[in-house]
Protein backbone atom coordinates (compact mmCIF):
# COMPACT_ATOMS: atom_id res chain seq x y z
CA UNK A 1 0.00 0.00 0.00
CA UNK A 2 1.44 3.39 -0.98
CA UNK A 3 1.81 6.16 1.57
CA UNK A 4 -0.65 9.04 1.63
CA UNK A 5 2.19 11.49 2.35
CA UNK A 6 5.87 10.98 1.52
CA UNK A 7 8.83 13.24 2.20
CA UNK A 8 11.64 12.27 -0.19
CA UNK A 9 15.14 13.58 0.56
CA UNK A 10 13.93 17.05 1.66
CA UNK A 11 16.61 19.72 2.08
CA UNK A 12 16.29 23.35 3.19
CA UNK A 13 19.02 25.93 3.79
CA UNK A 14 18.73 29.36 5.41
CA UNK A 15 21.62 31.85 5.63
CA UNK A 16 24.18 30.17 7.87
CA UNK A 17 21.90 27.24 8.75
CA UNK A 18 21.10 23.89 7.13
CA UNK A 19 17.60 23.44 8.56
CA UNK A 20 16.85 20.14 6.81
CA UNK A 21 19.29 17.68 5.28
CA UNK A 22 17.99 14.73 3.23
CA UNK A 23 14.86 14.01 5.28
CA UNK A 24 12.72 11.07 4.10
CA UNK A 25 9.78 9.26 5.74
CA UNK A 26 6.18 8.21 5.02
CA UNK A 27 2.86 8.90 6.69
CA UNK A 28 -0.01 6.52 5.97
CA UNK A 29 -3.75 7.03 5.99
CA UNK A 30 -5.32 6.03 9.30
CA UNK A 31 -2.01 6.65 11.11
CA UNK A 32 -0.79 9.16 13.68
CA UNK A 33 2.92 9.68 12.99
CA UNK A 34 4.86 11.31 15.81
CA UNK A 35 7.68 13.73 15.10
CA UNK A 36 10.22 14.39 17.85
CA UNK A 37 13.47 16.31 18.19
CA UNK A 38 15.13 19.15 20.02
CA UNK A 39 14.17 22.76 19.33
CA UNK A 40 15.81 23.78 16.08
CA UNK A 41 15.99 20.19 14.83
CA UNK A 42 13.92 21.07 11.74
CA UNK A 43 10.44 19.79 12.64
CA UNK A 44 8.60 23.10 12.24
CA UNK A 45 10.54 23.88 9.04
CA UNK A 46 9.29 20.62 7.54
CA UNK A 47 5.71 21.53 8.43
CA UNK A 48 6.13 24.95 6.83
CA UNK A 49 7.23 23.23 3.62
CA UNK A 50 4.16 20.99 3.83
CA UNK A 51 2.01 24.06 4.45
CA UNK A 52 3.38 26.04 1.49
CA UNK A 53 5.15 28.71 3.56
CA UNK A 54 8.59 27.50 2.44
CA UNK A 55 9.69 25.67 -0.68
CA UNK A 56 12.33 22.92 -0.34
CA UNK A 57 15.76 23.51 -1.87
CA UNK A 58 15.98 19.82 -2.72
CA UNK A 59 13.84 16.72 -2.59
CA UNK A 60 10.13 16.13 -3.17
CA UNK A 61 6.82 16.05 -1.34
CA UNK A 62 4.41 13.41 -2.65
CA UNK A 63 0.69 12.97 -1.99
CA UNK A 64 -0.63 9.57 -3.12
CA UNK A 65 2.69 9.06 -4.99
CA UNK A 66 2.17 12.29 -7.00
CA UNK A 67 4.73 15.07 -6.54
CA UNK A 68 3.23 18.33 -5.28
CA UNK A 69 4.73 21.82 -5.17
CA UNK A 70 3.00 24.45 -3.06
CA UNK A 71 3.76 28.04 -3.99
CA UNK A 72 1.61 29.35 -1.14
CA UNK A 73 -0.32 28.34 1.96
CA UNK A 74 -3.53 28.64 -0.07
CA UNK A 75 -2.23 26.03 -2.54
CA UNK A 76 -1.47 23.63 0.31
CA UNK A 77 -4.92 24.10 1.84
CA UNK A 78 -6.55 23.56 -1.58
CA UNK A 79 -4.73 20.21 -1.81
CA UNK A 80 -6.38 18.98 1.38
CA UNK A 81 -3.58 19.77 3.83
CA UNK A 82 -4.04 21.50 7.19
CA UNK A 83 -1.09 22.59 9.34
CA UNK A 84 -1.61 23.79 12.90
CA UNK A 85 1.54 25.67 13.89
CA UNK A 86 2.90 26.05 17.42
CA UNK A 87 2.95 29.84 17.02
CA UNK A 88 -0.74 30.62 16.64
CA UNK A 89 -1.98 32.40 13.52
CA UNK A 90 -5.21 34.29 14.06
CA UNK A 91 -6.80 37.73 13.63
CA UNK A 92 -7.31 39.01 17.20
CA UNK A 93 -10.11 41.50 16.44
CA UNK A 94 -12.27 39.00 14.54
CA UNK A 95 -14.69 36.60 16.21
CA UNK A 96 -14.26 32.86 16.63
CA UNK A 97 -16.61 32.15 13.69
CA UNK A 98 -14.84 34.71 11.47
CA UNK A 99 -11.42 33.24 12.27
CA UNK A 100 -12.61 29.69 11.67
CA UNK A 101 -14.15 30.52 8.29
CA UNK A 102 -11.61 33.11 7.16
CA UNK A 103 -11.36 32.86 3.38
CA UNK A 104 -14.54 30.80 3.20
CA UNK A 105 -17.16 32.99 4.90
CA UNK A 106 -20.72 32.46 3.56
CA UNK A 107 -21.74 35.44 1.47
CA UNK A 108 -24.26 36.68 -1.04
CA UNK A 109 -23.20 39.19 -3.69
CA UNK A 110 -20.09 39.93 -1.65
CA UNK A 111 -21.94 40.56 1.64
CA UNK A 112 -20.97 38.23 4.48
CA UNK A 113 -23.86 36.35 6.07
CA UNK A 114 -22.73 36.54 9.70
CA UNK A 115 -25.79 34.72 11.03
CA UNK A 116 -25.17 31.75 8.72
CA UNK A 117 -21.48 31.76 9.67
CA UNK A 118 -22.26 31.69 13.40
CA UNK A 119 -24.84 28.93 13.00
CA UNK A 120 -22.50 26.78 10.89
CA UNK A 121 -19.65 27.18 13.38
CA UNK A 122 -21.91 26.53 16.38
CA UNK A 123 -23.12 23.25 14.87
CA UNK A 124 -19.63 22.06 13.93
CA UNK A 125 -18.12 22.95 17.32
CA UNK A 126 -20.93 21.11 19.09
CA UNK A 127 -20.31 18.05 16.90
CA UNK A 128 -16.62 18.14 17.86
CA UNK A 129 -17.40 18.57 21.57
CA UNK A 130 -15.64 21.95 21.75
CA UNK A 131 -17.08 24.66 24.03
CA UNK A 132 -16.36 28.00 22.34
CA UNK A 133 -18.59 31.06 21.80
CA UNK A 134 -18.74 31.79 18.03
CA UNK A 135 -19.32 35.49 18.80
CA UNK A 136 -16.29 35.95 21.09
CA UNK A 137 -13.37 37.97 19.74
CA UNK A 138 -10.06 36.13 19.78
CA UNK A 139 -8.41 38.96 21.71
CA UNK A 140 -10.68 38.22 24.68
CA UNK A 141 -9.90 34.50 24.81
CA UNK A 142 -7.22 32.75 26.82
CA UNK A 143 -4.15 31.26 25.12
CA UNK A 144 -5.69 27.80 25.54
CA UNK A 145 -8.95 28.86 23.89
CA UNK A 146 -7.08 30.45 20.98
CA UNK A 147 -5.17 27.18 20.57
CA UNK A 148 -8.47 25.31 20.30
CA UNK A 149 -9.65 27.76 17.63
CA UNK A 150 -6.54 26.97 15.56
CA UNK A 151 -7.15 23.25 15.93
CA UNK A 152 -10.82 23.57 14.99
CA UNK A 153 -9.91 25.69 11.97
CA UNK A 154 -7.97 22.78 10.49
CA UNK A 155 -10.71 20.29 11.29
CA UNK A 156 -13.39 22.42 9.64
CA UNK A 157 -11.50 22.17 6.33
CA UNK A 158 -11.97 18.38 6.21
CA UNK A 159 -8.31 17.98 5.28
CA UNK A 160 -6.89 14.54 4.35
CA UNK A 161 -3.46 15.34 5.82
CA UNK A 162 -3.34 17.14 9.16
CA UNK A 163 -0.17 18.22 10.96
CA UNK A 164 -0.24 19.43 14.57
CA UNK A 165 2.77 21.21 16.10
CA UNK A 166 2.70 21.05 19.93
CA UNK A 167 -1.12 21.27 19.98
CA UNK A 168 -1.49 20.71 23.75
CA UNK A 169 1.19 23.17 24.88
CA UNK A 170 -1.43 25.60 26.25
CA UNK A 171 -4.40 23.30 26.80
CA UNK A 172 -5.96 22.27 30.09
CA UNK A 173 -6.47 18.62 30.99
CA UNK A 174 -10.10 18.71 29.80
CA UNK A 175 -9.22 20.43 26.53
CA UNK A 176 -6.42 17.93 25.96
CA UNK A 177 -8.92 15.09 26.36
CA UNK A 178 -11.16 16.74 23.74
CA UNK A 179 -8.18 17.06 21.39
CA UNK A 180 -7.16 13.42 21.87
CA UNK A 181 -10.70 12.31 21.01
CA UNK A 182 -10.62 14.47 17.86
CA UNK A 183 -7.27 12.97 16.82
CA UNK A 184 -8.56 9.42 17.33
CA UNK A 185 -11.73 10.23 15.37
CA UNK A 186 -9.65 11.61 12.50
CA UNK A 187 -7.46 8.51 12.52
CA UNK A 188 -10.59 6.30 12.41
CA UNK A 189 -11.78 8.41 9.46
CA UNK A 190 -8.61 7.36 7.59
CA UNK A 191 -6.84 10.72 7.73
CA UNK A 192 -3.04 10.92 7.77
CA UNK A 193 -1.76 12.81 10.81
CA UNK A 194 1.61 14.21 11.87
CA UNK A 195 1.85 14.94 15.59
CA UNK A 196 4.76 16.97 17.00
CA UNK A 197 5.16 16.92 20.77
CA UNK A 198 7.88 17.01 23.40
CA UNK A 199 5.59 15.18 25.83
CA UNK A 200 6.44 11.47 25.84
CA UNK A 201 3.10 10.47 27.34
CA UNK A 202 1.27 11.97 24.35
CA UNK A 203 3.51 10.29 21.80
CA UNK A 204 3.03 6.86 23.35
CA UNK A 205 -0.72 7.37 23.88
CA UNK A 206 -1.59 8.70 20.41
CA UNK A 207 1.07 7.74 17.87
CA UNK A 208 1.40 4.56 15.82
CA UNK A 209 4.84 5.43 14.46
CA UNK A 210 7.51 8.00 15.24
CA UNK A 211 10.41 9.74 13.46
CA UNK A 212 13.26 11.42 15.36
CA UNK A 213 15.05 14.54 14.10
CA UNK A 214 18.39 15.95 15.23
CA UNK A 215 20.18 18.93 13.69
CA UNK A 216 18.01 18.84 10.56
CA UNK A 217 18.54 15.13 9.87
CA UNK A 218 16.36 12.10 10.37
CA UNK A 219 18.03 9.99 13.05
CA UNK A 220 15.53 7.13 13.18
CA UNK A 221 12.00 6.05 12.25
CA UNK A 222 10.10 3.60 14.43
CA UNK A 223 7.18 1.98 12.60
CA UNK A 224 5.81 0.79 15.94
CA UNK A 225 6.39 2.23 19.41
CA UNK A 226 5.25 -0.84 21.32
CA UNK A 227 8.76 -2.12 22.05
CA UNK A 228 10.71 1.18 21.98
CA UNK A 229 11.80 2.37 25.47
CA UNK A 230 11.40 6.05 26.29
CA UNK A 231 15.11 6.35 27.08
CA UNK A 232 15.85 5.30 23.49
CA UNK A 233 13.77 8.15 22.07
CA UNK A 234 15.39 10.69 24.40
CA UNK A 235 18.89 9.52 23.49
CA UNK A 236 18.08 9.66 19.77
CA UNK A 237 16.72 13.19 20.19
CA UNK A 238 19.54 14.76 22.18
CA UNK A 239 22.47 12.49 21.32
CA UNK A 240 23.16 11.77 24.98
CA UNK A 241 21.53 10.05 27.93
CA UNK A 242 19.44 12.13 30.35
CA UNK A 243 18.62 9.97 33.34
CA UNK A 244 16.66 12.52 35.39
CA UNK A 245 15.30 15.48 33.46
CA UNK A 246 14.47 17.52 36.60
CA UNK A 247 17.69 16.73 38.50
CA UNK A 248 16.28 18.47 41.60
CA UNK A 249 18.88 19.65 44.07
CA UNK A 250 18.06 21.04 47.50
CA UNK A 251 19.65 24.21 48.86
CA UNK A 252 19.52 26.24 52.08
CA UNK A 253 16.71 28.81 52.11
CA UNK A 254 17.10 32.33 53.46
CA UNK A 255 14.70 34.94 54.82
CA UNK A 256 11.52 35.94 53.05
CA UNK A 257 12.48 37.83 49.91
CA UNK A 258 9.06 38.46 48.29
CA UNK A 259 5.89 38.97 50.32
CA UNK A 260 2.53 39.50 48.61
CA UNK A 261 -0.27 40.58 50.94
CA UNK A 262 -3.97 40.90 50.08
CA UNK A 263 -3.33 41.61 46.40
CA UNK A 264 -6.57 41.84 44.45
CA UNK A 265 -7.35 42.54 40.78
CA UNK A 266 -10.15 42.23 38.24
CA UNK A 267 -9.30 38.63 37.33
CA UNK A 268 -9.10 37.35 40.93
CA UNK A 269 -12.04 36.27 43.03
CA UNK A 270 -10.29 36.75 46.39
CA UNK A 271 -7.24 38.64 47.74
CA UNK A 272 -4.01 36.66 47.32
CA UNK A 273 -1.32 36.14 49.95
CA UNK A 274 1.96 34.27 49.48
CA UNK A 275 5.67 34.48 50.28
CA UNK A 276 8.86 33.28 48.61
CA UNK A 277 12.16 32.98 50.45
CA UNK A 278 15.66 33.62 49.17
CA UNK A 279 16.77 30.58 47.20
CA UNK A 280 13.28 29.07 47.11
CA UNK A 281 11.47 27.77 44.02
CA UNK A 282 7.70 28.05 44.46
CA UNK A 283 5.63 26.35 41.80
CA UNK A 284 2.18 27.73 40.98
CA UNK A 285 -0.24 25.13 39.63
CA UNK A 286 -3.88 25.32 38.57
CA UNK A 287 -6.22 24.58 35.72
CA UNK A 288 -6.42 27.00 32.78
CA UNK A 289 -8.27 30.10 33.99
CA UNK A 290 -7.33 29.57 37.65
CA UNK A 291 -5.74 33.05 37.80
CA UNK A 292 -2.04 32.20 38.08
CA UNK A 293 -0.81 34.45 35.26
CA UNK A 294 -3.24 37.20 36.24
CA UNK A 295 -1.90 37.24 39.82
CA UNK A 296 1.70 37.48 38.61
CA UNK A 297 0.80 40.33 36.25
CA UNK A 298 -0.42 42.25 39.32
CA UNK A 299 2.82 41.51 41.19
CA UNK A 300 4.90 42.54 38.18
CA UNK A 301 2.97 45.76 37.53
CA UNK A 302 1.73 44.64 34.10
CA UNK A 303 -1.87 45.00 35.39
CA UNK A 304 -3.15 47.47 37.96
CA UNK A 305 -4.03 45.98 41.33
CA UNK A 306 -7.06 47.19 43.26
CA UNK A 307 -5.67 46.51 46.73
CA UNK A 308 -2.71 44.89 48.40
CA UNK A 309 0.93 45.40 49.29
CA UNK A 310 4.21 43.96 48.06
CA UNK A 311 7.32 43.73 50.21
CA UNK A 312 10.85 42.99 49.05
CA UNK A 313 13.38 41.90 51.68
CA UNK A 314 11.02 43.14 54.40
CA UNK A 315 10.55 46.59 52.91
CA UNK A 316 7.32 47.79 51.23
CA UNK A 317 7.77 48.74 47.58
CA UNK A 318 5.60 50.41 44.96
CA UNK A 319 5.13 48.46 41.73
CA UNK A 320 2.92 50.56 39.48
CA UNK A 321 4.55 49.54 36.21
CA UNK A 322 6.79 46.86 34.75
CA UNK A 323 9.63 49.38 34.66
CA UNK A 324 9.38 49.89 38.42
CA UNK A 325 9.34 46.12 38.95
CA UNK A 326 12.51 45.67 36.88
CA UNK A 327 14.27 48.47 38.77
CA UNK A 328 13.42 46.66 42.02
CA UNK A 329 14.92 43.44 40.59
CA UNK A 330 11.60 41.71 39.84
CA UNK A 331 11.35 40.24 36.32
CA UNK A 332 8.84 38.09 34.45
CA UNK A 333 9.20 35.70 31.51
CA UNK A 334 5.72 35.73 29.92
CA UNK A 335 3.64 32.75 28.80
CA UNK A 336 3.03 34.11 25.30
CA UNK A 337 6.55 34.65 23.97
CA UNK A 338 5.30 35.70 20.53
CA UNK A 339 3.06 38.58 21.66
CA UNK A 340 4.57 39.53 25.03
CA UNK A 341 8.16 38.29 24.93
CA UNK A 342 10.18 38.71 21.77
CA UNK A 343 10.63 41.71 19.51
CA UNK A 344 10.20 39.73 16.31
CA UNK A 345 12.00 42.04 13.88
CA UNK A 346 14.96 42.65 16.19
CA UNK A 347 18.10 40.51 16.38
CA UNK A 348 18.91 37.91 19.00
CA UNK A 349 21.44 40.31 20.55
CA UNK A 350 18.91 43.15 20.70
CA UNK A 351 16.32 40.90 22.34
CA UNK A 352 18.81 39.75 24.98
CA UNK A 353 20.02 43.28 25.75
CA UNK A 354 16.72 45.16 25.56
CA UNK A 355 16.27 45.45 29.33
CA UNK A 356 19.86 45.75 30.58
CA UNK A 357 20.74 48.23 27.82
CA UNK A 358 20.37 51.07 30.35
CA UNK A 359 23.49 49.74 32.09
CA UNK A 360 25.58 50.05 28.91
CA UNK A 361 25.19 53.80 28.38
CA UNK A 362 28.34 55.91 28.30
CA UNK A 363 27.88 59.44 29.61
CA UNK A 364 24.17 58.62 29.67
CA UNK A 365 23.96 59.00 25.88
CA UNK A 366 25.98 56.45 23.92
CA UNK A 367 25.53 52.69 23.89
CA UNK A 368 28.54 50.48 24.48
CA UNK A 369 28.02 48.11 21.55
CA UNK A 370 31.03 46.03 22.53
CA UNK A 371 29.51 45.20 25.94
CA UNK A 372 26.19 44.37 24.31
CA UNK A 373 27.90 41.96 21.91
CA UNK A 374 29.83 40.33 24.75
CA UNK A 375 26.62 39.90 26.80
CA UNK A 376 24.75 38.37 23.86
CA UNK A 377 27.59 35.97 23.01
CA UNK A 378 27.93 34.92 26.66
CA UNK A 379 24.29 33.92 26.99
CA UNK A 380 24.09 32.34 23.56
CA UNK A 381 26.90 30.05 24.72
CA UNK A 382 25.59 29.59 28.28
CA UNK A 383 22.04 28.60 27.27
CA UNK A 384 23.13 26.92 24.02
CA UNK A 385 20.89 29.09 21.85
CA UNK A 386 20.92 27.69 18.32
CA UNK A 387 21.48 30.68 16.03
CA UNK A 388 23.93 31.40 13.20
CA UNK A 389 25.02 34.56 15.04
CA UNK A 390 23.86 37.19 17.49
CA UNK A 391 22.81 39.28 14.46
CA UNK A 392 20.15 36.78 13.33
CA UNK A 393 16.58 38.11 13.59
CA UNK A 394 14.93 36.28 16.46
CA UNK A 395 11.78 35.46 14.46
CA UNK A 396 13.83 32.91 12.47
CA UNK A 397 14.69 30.93 15.62
CA UNK A 398 12.65 27.99 16.88
CA UNK A 399 10.23 28.62 19.73
CA UNK A 400 12.49 26.97 22.28
CA UNK A 401 15.48 29.09 21.29
CA UNK A 402 13.33 32.23 21.42
CA UNK A 403 12.40 31.21 24.98
CA UNK A 404 16.08 30.85 25.88
CA UNK A 405 16.75 34.36 24.53
CA UNK A 406 13.97 35.81 26.72
CA UNK A 407 15.40 34.02 29.74
CA UNK A 408 18.84 35.41 28.83
CA UNK A 409 17.36 38.91 28.84
CA UNK A 410 16.63 38.63 32.56
CA UNK A 411 19.76 36.71 33.44
CA UNK A 412 21.70 39.67 32.04
CA UNK A 413 20.16 41.94 34.70
CA UNK A 414 22.91 42.57 37.28
CA UNK A 415 20.75 42.66 40.44
CA UNK A 416 18.03 40.02 40.15
CA UNK A 417 15.94 39.42 43.27
CA UNK A 418 12.69 37.81 42.06
CA UNK A 419 12.25 35.81 38.85
CA UNK A 420 8.72 34.92 37.72
CA UNK A 421 8.60 32.24 35.01
CA UNK A 422 5.23 31.72 33.30
CA UNK A 423 5.24 28.35 31.48
CA UNK A 424 9.03 28.55 30.94
CA UNK A 425 9.28 25.23 29.07
CA UNK A 426 6.10 25.37 26.96
CA UNK A 427 6.85 23.74 23.62
CA UNK A 428 10.47 23.05 24.55
CA UNK A 429 12.29 19.76 24.00
CA UNK A 430 13.57 17.50 26.77
CA UNK A 431 17.22 18.52 26.35
CA UNK A 432 16.43 22.26 26.50
CA UNK A 433 14.16 21.70 29.50
CA UNK A 434 17.05 20.03 31.33
CA UNK A 435 19.24 23.08 30.61
CA UNK A 436 16.55 25.57 31.72
CA UNK A 437 15.97 23.69 34.99
CA UNK A 438 19.70 23.95 35.70
CA UNK A 439 19.56 27.71 35.11
CA UNK A 440 16.59 27.94 37.52
CA UNK A 441 18.56 26.06 40.20
CA UNK A 442 21.57 28.32 39.65
CA UNK A 443 19.41 31.42 40.11
CA UNK A 444 17.96 29.96 43.31
CA UNK A 445 21.46 29.15 44.59
CA UNK A 446 22.37 32.82 44.01
CA UNK A 447 19.57 33.77 46.43
CA UNK A 448 16.87 34.70 43.93
CA UNK A 449 13.26 34.01 44.81
CA UNK A 450 11.77 31.94 41.98
CA UNK A 451 8.08 31.72 41.07
CA UNK A 452 7.38 29.14 38.37
CA UNK A 453 3.93 28.79 36.79
CA UNK A 454 3.43 25.55 34.91
CA UNK A 455 0.50 23.53 33.57
CA UNK A 456 2.66 20.38 33.55
CA UNK A 457 2.09 18.78 36.95
CA UNK A 458 5.18 16.49 36.74
CA UNK A 459 7.30 19.60 36.12
CA UNK A 460 5.86 21.44 39.13
CA UNK A 461 6.40 18.37 41.31
CA UNK A 462 9.89 17.79 39.93
CA UNK A 463 11.36 21.29 40.32
CA UNK A 464 9.54 23.07 43.17
CA UNK A 465 10.46 23.34 46.86
CA UNK A 466 6.84 24.26 47.60
CA UNK A 467 3.66 24.29 45.50
CA UNK A 468 0.88 26.90 45.64
CA UNK A 469 -2.36 25.75 44.02
CA UNK A 470 -4.91 28.17 42.54
CA UNK A 471 -8.53 27.41 41.76
CA UNK A 472 -11.16 29.68 40.20
CA UNK A 473 -9.33 32.96 40.80
CA UNK A 474 -8.09 32.31 44.34
CA UNK A 475 -5.31 30.47 46.18
CA UNK A 476 -6.76 27.12 47.23
CA UNK A 477 -3.82 25.93 49.32
CA UNK A 478 -0.13 25.08 49.34
CA UNK A 479 1.97 21.97 49.87
CA UNK A 480 5.64 21.48 50.81
CA UNK A 481 7.64 19.28 48.46
CA UNK A 482 7.51 16.28 50.78
CA UNK A 483 3.70 16.26 50.89
CA UNK A 484 3.04 17.04 47.23
CA UNK A 485 1.97 14.35 44.78
CA UNK A 486 -0.40 14.28 41.81
CA UNK A 487 -3.43 13.37 43.90
CA UNK A 488 -2.88 15.97 46.62
CA UNK A 489 -2.22 18.79 44.13
CA UNK A 490 -5.14 17.91 41.86
CA UNK A 491 -7.52 17.67 44.82
CA UNK A 492 -6.78 21.34 45.49
CA UNK A 493 -6.85 22.38 41.81
CA UNK A 494 -10.10 20.74 40.74
CA UNK A 495 -13.47 22.40 41.45
CA UNK A 496 -15.22 20.77 44.40
CA UNK A 497 -17.83 19.02 42.21
CA UNK A 498 -15.10 17.44 40.06
CA UNK A 499 -13.18 16.30 43.15
CA UNK A 500 -16.25 14.63 44.60
CA UNK A 501 -16.99 12.92 41.27
CA UNK A 502 -13.44 11.54 41.09
CA UNK A 503 -13.67 10.24 44.66
CA UNK A 504 -16.95 8.49 43.85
Amino acid sequence: MSATLRFDNIGKVFPGVRALDGVSFDVNAGEVHGLMGENGAGKSTLLKILGGEYQPDSGRVLIDENEVKFASAAASIASGIAVIHQELQYVPDLTVSENLLLGALPNKLGWVNKRAARQHVRERLAAMGVDLDPNAKLRKLSIAQRQMVEICKALLRNARVIALDEPTSSLSHRETEVLFKLVRDLKADNRALIYISHRMDEIYELCDACTIFRDGRKIASHLSLADVPRDTLVQEMVGREISDIYNYRSRPLGDVRLSVKNVQGDALNAPANFEVKRGEIVGFFGLVGAGRSELMHLVYGADKKKTGDIQLDGQPIKVRSTGEAIRHGIVLCPEDRKEEGIVAMATVAENINISCRRHYLRAGLFLDRKKEAQTADRFIQLLKIKTPSRRQRIRFLSGGNQQKAILSRWLAEPDLKVVILDEPTRGIDVGAKHEIYNVIYQLAERGCAIVMISSELPEVLGVSDRIVVMRQGRIAGELPRGQANEQSVLSLALPQADTEAQAA
